[in-house]
């Protein structure tokens, strides 16, 4: 019944400038941010593609993914803009499990919070470096937010965080798109609470400061399925629910109504192959609504270089240690079947 304190971690700055971005990176990144900005608002007709592992394990077979999807974003680079994901904080059901490379960089080895904030930041600055993506993370530690700021161009609030206080609050001092999943009960209108306070600007305490933030007009939803009362999973993806979803954005008032499927967790029931199948459908139904078509920016995708998912240890090299993706052939197929029906 203690609290430990371990070490006392370097500052965001410190870890900056221990691994800095050149100027060069910071002006691509400032590109890309601005051609994302767009899509949110509508200035763009592109399509957001995120995609990438369920959780970033190994940075070798994570660089040759995104090695990979950077070839893959020439070829469909008129209608669709790629941000690979590279998620280094893993939110865990019950708290047990592998929570990614900031809590183990090695996922087979003890955990080393320092060694991990080194290892994100020296990863998803090589993912800008060698193929020119800035990418997408999920927000697990608000605090953390900090290291990577000069090098994320999208940010995911997950199912279990969007209903906290800080997590709103930071995503409204962003200047990046930060997409707020639904809650895994379901309840749109806790997600739309929290798109609300993200768009809104406020005064907090934030990593022992006090702090004014201006509001976040590309924050947004992400729809991603719910668990019922039964603990059955449930799709929300359906023409219905995005329906409904538009109403929610017209009642709110909320600026840039935009919505991202994800196209696997309870929307697939966690079956990886029905990705393909939903995205599919989702398309369909922005060709028989306006409203849709104007609202949906993109999917998410839990994608990696091998079918499936593995245990920890079992070593197959580009396989989930976490959530099941789609394999590699499988994601070329989905992103050009996609870049077909824009």
């Amino acid at each position: 019944m203690s609290m430990e304190f371990i070490r006392k971690l370097p500052i965001p700055q410190e870890i900056k400038k221990e691994y800095p971005l050149s100027v060069a990176f910071e002006t691509l990144k400032k590109q890309r941010d601005e051609e994302t900005a767009k899509i949110f608002t509508g200035e763009s007709e592109k399509l957001i593609l995120i995609i990438g592992p369920c959780s970033a394990d190994r940075e070798d077979a994570v660089m040759e993914y995104i090695h990979r999807l950077a070839k893959m974003q020439e070829q469909v680079s008129d209608k669709i803009l790629i941000i690979p994901r590279i998620y280094t904080n893993k939110p865990r059901t019950n708290g047990t499990g592998y929570k990614g490379m900031v809590h183990q960089p090695d996922p087979t080895k003890a955990e080393d919070m320092l060694e991990g904030l080194i290892s994100i930041r020296k990863l998803h600055r090589r993912a800008i470096e060698e193929t020119g993506f800035t990418c997408a993370d999920e927000m697990l530690y608000p605090e953390n937010y900090r290291y990577l700021s000069d090098l994320l161009s999208y940010v995911a609030v997950g199912a279990r965080s969007v209903e906290d206080q800080q997590h709103r609050l930071t995503v409204s001092g962003m200047d990046i798109p930060a997409g707020m999943k639904n809650p895994t009960s379901g309840d749109l209108s806790v997600m739309f609470n929290s798109i609300y306070a993200a768009q809104s600007q406020h005064t907090f305490l934030y990593r022992g400061w006090e702090v004014h933030t201006s509001g976040n007009p590309l924050a947004h939803a992400i729809l991603r399925g719910f668990v019922n009362k039964h603990g059955e999973s449930q799709p929300n993806y359906h023409y219905e629910d995005l329906l409904l979803t538009y109403h929610h954005y017209i009642e709110k008032n909320l600026e840039n109504h935009a919505v991202i499927i994800d196209t696997n967790h309870c929307n697939s029931n966690k079956c990886w192959y029905e990705q393909p199948r939903i995205a599919n459908e989702v398309l369909h139904a922005c060709r028989h609504n306006a409203d849709i078509k104007k609202m949906v920016k993109g999917f998410m995708i839990e994608s990696y270089l091998e079918d499936g998912a593995q245990k920890v240890g079992e070593g197959i090299y580009g396989k989930s240690i976490t959530d099941p993706c789609l394999g590699w052939e499988k994601t070329q197929d989905l992103i050009l079947r996609i870049a077909d029906q824009l």
